[in-house]
């Protein structure tokens, strides 16, 4: 059974008694003190992350952690009362991963922020979870080193929560997602053990691999203390390939016409004309905004051969019918358009409440999904704008409506279900970096077989025997 947001557990492994709200916030304050708040707005401002319309509560307290052993000692009291726990990073995740439920404690990791070590010549980092993404980026720049994912989120998403959720980003196309990256975890358990999982060496297979079971859970498995990260050498400058189109299917053409010439860029990202105007008026960046969509597209290759790729790429490109193209000489223009499409997320969420959905297709199936997306939305009377990391099939159809229109929320929660339905009809899946949280469990139930699921269970039940590691979330029962 699936725990509401109301609801929390009778009672823990002891038969403890059921504590009250109030005097969990007491319990905790002795044992850890001022890294407990307590405070209503404190409260209220730990409750959630940026899902639309997934459903929250005040958590009867928050601890804002500062070392793994604060995380222990939350979880075995937890475990002590049977009070469900809530790992929360910076709070941009778009899923409800980290979303309070009535009488849980949240622990709070951004505190947890440190760079504890960077080494150049085994070239990894070791990381707390609270460190920002582009910090670690700009950290590892300085050794001549390259930390490659990079979730829209970035300049804001923190290193636990791109675990939590296996996030990937701009130049995942090329490079891979977090979990190709993420080589041990330091992990607080169901039971409030520390365990350290992994290693750092280049290569290591004793055991079976723990450490990727971990990234991806969305701290239903585990709370993730400490992250050691591969690192990479710096990259050769990018160029910069820009198609301009009439619609999302001729520019889902273009991508499938990259593909199948063997090209892999370091990015190709679309966005259309709804996310480029928002992200105008927001912050007056001067785009052109006559095209429908704009393809974004960089090759990092070196030399000659990364001049032949992007001429390539802008070939495939004309081939599928762009209005414009052009390999960019203007590297101001360039990262003025890749900042456009870094923030149109929040710059859409300004038009009023947004529900983000987060399928990924097969790349071949690119144009049909983004022709159904258009379709859906037109059918339901809703307006959706598209970015997506379209190169390799992750698509982010924003659902826009009005504040306080709730007809029109009605329609958009009916669109985002058949968005998610569309995406398995063609072979996709429900999220491709955003991870289940509570918005998409119906669809991960719909997605794997029901022989899977109970995998998914029967994991559950082995690492968080109390049921009370973020109950409710991904799949439970």
């Amino acid at each position: 059974m699936t725990l509401s947001l109301t609801e929390t557990p009778a009672s823990g492994p002891s038969a403890a008694p059921r504590l009250t709200d109030a005097e969990v916030r007491e319990h905790l304050v002795q044992l850890l003190g001022a890294k407990v708040l307590t405070g209503d707005e404190a409260r209220a401002r730990y409750s959630h992350d940026e899902a639309e319309w997934a459903p929250y509560a005040v958590p009867a307290a928050v601890v804002r952690a500062v070392r793994t052993e604060d995380v222990a000692t939350t979880v075995r009291f937890c475990a002590d009362y049977g009070i469900p726990v809530v790992a929360r990073g910076a709070g941009t995740g778009l899923s409800g991963g980290a979303n309070a439920m009535a009488g849980c404690v949240v622990v709070a990791l951004d505190a947890m922020d440190r760079i504890l070590e960077i080494d150049p010549v085994e070239r990894f980092a070791v990381v707390e979870p609270g460190v920002v993404n582009d910090r670690l980026r700009a950290a590892s720049a300085e050794y001549g080193l390259w930390y490659p994912p990079d979730p829209a989120s970035a300049p804001w998403s923190t290193i636990g929560g791109n675990v939590a959720t296996n996030a990937g980003g701009v130049c995942c196309l090329k490079y891979g997602v977090t979990g190709d990256y993420v080589l041990g975890l330091e992990v607080v358990t169901g039971t409030g053990e520390i365990v350290r999982l992994g290693r750092r060496t280049a290569k290591g297979v004793a055991g079976y691999d723990l450490t990727s079971l971990m990234v991806g859970s969305e701290g239903t498995l585990g709370i993730v203390t400490q992250v050691t990260v591969r690192l990479r050498p710096a990259r050769a400058p990018e160029r910069t390939v820009v198609g301009f189109f009439s619609s999302t299917v001729a520019a889902g053409d273009a991508v499938v016409a990259v593909a199948r010439a063997g090209i892999v860029p370091s990015a190709l990202e679309l966005l259309d004309r709804h996310c480029l105007e928002a992200v105008n008026d927001w912050k007056n960046l001067g785009l052109e905004t006559d095209a429908a969509v704009i393809l974004l597209a960089r090759v990092d290759d070196a030399g000659a051969e990364g001049d032949a790729l992007a001429e390539q790429v802008q070939a495939c490109f004309d081939s599928a019918g762009s209005t414009f193209s052009a390999v960019s000489g203007d590297q101001q223009e360039a990262d003025a358009l890749f900042a456009a499409r870094r923030l149109a997320y929040p710059a859409v969420e300004r038009l009023g409440p947004v529900l983000t959905e987060d399928v990924c297709v097969p790349v071949v199936k690119v144009p049909e999904m983004l022709g159904r997306i258009d379709e859906i939305g037109r059918r339901y009377d809703v307006l959706i704008a598209n970015i997506a990391h379209a190169g390799d099939g992750n698509l982010h159809p924003l659902i826009i409506t009005k504040p306080g229109d709730d007809a029109a929320r009605d329609r958009a929660q009916l669109a985002f279900a058949e968005i998610i339905a569309a995406a398995l009809t063609v072979g996709g899946t429900v999220t491709g970096e955003h991870g289940v949280g509570l918005l998409k469990r119906d669809g991960l139930v719909a997605e794997i077989s029901p022989a899977v699921a109970d995998l998914h269970v029967a994991i559950r039940d082995a690492l968080d025997p109390h049921r009370i590691l973020n109950p409710g979330k991904v799949i439970d029962r």
